[in-house]
């Protein structure tokens, strides 16, 4: 199995971008998803995550109002739409899948990773 992740980019600040993951080589219609993200010099941090069904979603605090999470399972697909970014959002980007269900909070709950996509938000 593989996730892919795409949209990164430079964005200025206020500005918006949206990440899709796309899932191949595994049906995760039934695994809850999930965003990490590692900026430099720091350790990698929880940003968003959700359900299998999409009923049960949660955020890191700081991006609460500005992200929003969402997967279509017919594609096997999930997103993270980023509004109102600002410079402390630079960082790597991570697509992750849990074998779990449920949400999960902390990465070493997550079994599936992708290789990343880097944002990048000028000031």
């Amino acid at each position: 199995a593989s996730l892919v992740e795409s949209g990164g980019g430079l964005v200025q600040a206020g500005g918006s971008l949206r990440l899709s993951c796309e899932a191949s080589g595994h049906d995760f219609r039934m695994n809850s998803m999930g965003w990490f993200r590692q900026a430099p010099g720091k350790d990698r941090e929880f940003v968003a995550a959700i359900s299998w069904d999409g009923g049960n979603i949660e955020y890191l605090d700081a991006v609460k109002g500005r992200f929003v999470i969402s997967r279509d399972n017919a594609k096997n697909t999930q997103y993270l739409q980023m509004n109102d970014l600002n410079p402390e959002d630079t960082a790597v980007y991570y697509c992750t899948a849990s074998r779990w269900s449920n949400i999960q909070f902390v990465d070493y709950r997550y079994d599936y990773w992708g290789q990343g996509t880097q944002v990048t938000v000028s000031s």
